[in-house]
Parts: structure tokens; C-alpha cells; sequence
């Protein structure tokens, strides 16, 4: 039997079908590919490994968007974008510091983003003598601005609710490292703070200071006289002792640091007759008891000096000559006098006169 002939026509247009149909798989290979490049590709590009990224409260999507390109932090901005219109994330935008790492792709981003996962920071402060001063460094690493900050710490109603005044309110802000979270407003600073002092003072220190007849905010301000008097711990709680007896024996205080503050001259070495006369609640030769408020932010170890002072009979203490830092103590003024000369001639020997 003859075999039957296979059209010509026939077998090119099947080959012309599979020809077509390997082209659409290609393309349709090379789609996927560049989808799946776009959500899991890298697209943030630093020049380091890490670097932090912040959105302030407020911030609308493309806010976040502009930001990211602005400061160089992704590579292709329509495809952050499109990846971003997917998966929610422009309903769902949340303030804070973000830690970027090289090489993320806009699913890690956006998901970073999305879900808030933000990093903390830490604020740290200590020698801080005014409400600027503390403003001011909490204002640079956190969102809250500094001048909120100044004026909940002015507002005489808002203290009040936390049974402060303007001038006693800084006892609150006990020195040490805090965690905050970056976009922490000025009030929620504030409150937190709160609460650190709340737990600080504990059943026993209250009791303590209960004791010694003074309330927490006047042990405070105390403590930030001794803070100013020396560095020297063990000394702290006989230095305390010594303006405790003098408070319930009603002399002033005469204390040099007070002096410094009144007169904001802190590169005084040397108290004179000068700074004796200002005219300030805070000068504690002209006016007798505590000044209305702490000097600088004091210590937990201060404090605690204050709370355990040294039962003596000290009312003078005079730095010694020999530079140690350390004190010579005396319980009459004469004795005093004498300690006295003998520094004031050590410091006219080294000719510091101011």
C-alpha cells in the first residue's frame, strides 16, 4: 500500500505554532523573573552597612517615599512604590527610626515599615544644671522638640498636676540611660519620667527622708548642692551631714555652689565677695534655708547620701590644700577659719585668683 504524502503546508504550520508558543514561554519566563526581581530584589543601596532612617509623626506616604530617595537609600523609586501599593503599606504608615541594612529588597522594606518595626534609642544625661540644658539634649535625639519640652516644664498647671512646682519639677529627672522609642512626644517624655521617679522612690527611701524631716524634692535639692561639692562618694554623707545640721540649727547654708549657679560663672575657681551679693534666691549666704529648686540634675548616689547622712557635729567643711579633692571638717568657726587660711594661701600660691 502506498504511504500517504504529509503536506508541506501542514508540518510549517506546526512548527510555526511551536515557534510561537516557545516565544510566549520565554516572555512570560522573563516576566516572572523581573516581577519577582522587583519584590525580592535588592533595591536599598548604602554606603554603609547600616544606617538609620527617620519618620516624623505625620509623615503621609509620599513623604516617605521622597525621603527615601532623597537621602539615597533606595535605588529604583517606582518599584518601592508599586511593591508599597500591594501590600498596604501607603494605609499604613508609622512614625519612627528605622534601621536599614544594604541589600534589602522592597519586601523587607516595605515590611520593616509596615509592621513598625522601629529601633530605640537611648537618652543619657547628667550635669545638667537648667531646664535648657536638659531640653536641649533630649530634643536631639528624640522628636519631641526642645522648646515643648521647656514649656511643660514652665507650665505651672501641668506641674502642678504632679505635685511640683516650676522650680522643684527638675527632681524628677533622675540622671541616667534611658530607652525611648524616637518619636516620643514631649509629653510622653515627661510621663515617663515620671514614672521612673515613682519607682525610684521606693517605700524605704521615702521613709528615709521622712526621717530627716525633708520632703523628696528638698532632699533632691540637697543632694544637688553635694553633687556640686565634690566627687569624692565616701565624703558625700558627711558633706550632707554638715548642711543638715546647720538647716535645723537655722544658719544659712553658705554654700559656694549655690553662688555659682546664682551667678551662672561656672569657670569660677574660686568663690569671692563678688558673687556674695547677687541678689537671688538661689544665694544661700544672703537667704537662709534650701534654694526653691535643685542646682544641677543630682545623682542616685547623691541622693542616697542625703537619705543615709553621717551623724556629726560638723557645721564647716573647707577643701584641703594638697589638691586631693578631699575635705577637713570642723565644729567651730574658729577651727574653721583656720582650714580656711590654709586653702586660701594654697590657691594665692598657685595664683588662682578667680
Amino acid at each position: 500500500m502506498a504511504k500517504k504524502k504529509t503536506s508541506k503546508k501542514g508540518g510549517s504550520w506546526k512548527k510555526t505554532l511551536t515557534i510561537i508558543l516557545v516565544i510566549l514561554t520565554c516572555l512570560g519566563g522573563a516576566s516572572a523573573w523581573e516581577l519577582y526581581s522587583i519584590i525580592y530584589g535588592s533595591n536599598v543601596g548604602l554606603d554603609k552597612d547600616k544606617v538609620y532612617f527617620l519618620i516624623p509623626t505625620g509623615s503621609t506616604f509620599q513623604d516617605v517615599s521622597n525621603a527615601l530617595v532623597k537621602q539615597g537609600y533606595i535605588n529604583s523609586q517606582a518599584t518601592f512604590e508599586w511593591v508599597s501599593e500591594q501590600k498596604k503599606y501607603k494605609l499604613n504608615i508609622r512614625p519612627g527610626r528605622y534601621r536599614l541594612r544594604n541589600g534589602m529588597s522592597n519586601n523587607e522594606l516595605v515590611n520593616l515599615l509596615r509592621a513598625g518595626l522601629q529601633e530605640p534609642v537611648m537618652v543619657t544625661f547628667n550635669n545638667v544644671r537648667f531646664k535648657e540644658d536638659l531640653a536641649g539634649r533630649v530634643g536631639r535625639v528624640l522628636e519631641a522638640d526642645s522648646l515643648e519640652i521647656i514649656e511643660l516644664l514652665n507650665d505651672d498647671n501641668f506641674v502642678e498636676e504632679y505635685g511640683f512646682n516650676t522650680s522643684t519639677f527638675l527632681t524628677v529627672f533622675l540622671p541616667n540611660s534611658y530607652e525611648f522609642w524616637w518619636n516620643t512626644s514631649a509629653e510622653e517624655f515627661v510621663e515617663r519620667m515620671t514614672t521612673e521617679y515613682k519607682q525610684f522612690w521606693t517605700e524605704e527611701r521615702r521613709a528615709k527622708a521622712k526621717n530627716l524631716g525633708l520632703s523628696q524634692s528638698e532632699v533632691s535639692i540637697l543632694a544637688s548642692i553635694i553633687q556640686k561639692e565634690t566627687n569624692k562618694a565616701d565624703e558625700k554623707p558627711t558633706i550632707a551631714g554638715v548642711y543638715y545640721n546647720r538647716l535645723k540649727k537655722g544658719m544659712p547654708l553658705q554654700a559656694d555652689p549655690t553662688l555659682v549657679y546664682a551667678n551662672r560663672d561656672f569657670m569660677a575657681r574660686r568663690v569671692l565677695n563678688k558673687h556674695k551679693v547677687i541678689d537671688s534666691p538661689y544665694n544661700t549666704y544672703k537667704y537662709k534655708g534650701l534654694p526653691p529648686g535643685p542646682i544641677c540634675l543630682p545623682s542616685i548616689q547623691s541622693i542616697d547620701a542625703v537619705l543615709n547622712i553621717k551623724p556629726h557635729k560638723y557645721l564647716y567643711f573647707c577643701a584641703k590644700p594638697d589638691g586631693s579633692g578631699s575635705h577637713s571638717f570642723a565644729c567651730t568657726y574658729n577651727e574653721h577659719l583656720q582650714n580656711a587660711r590654709e586653702f586660701q594661701r594654697e590657691l594665692n600660691k598657685r595664683q588662682v585668683y578667680k
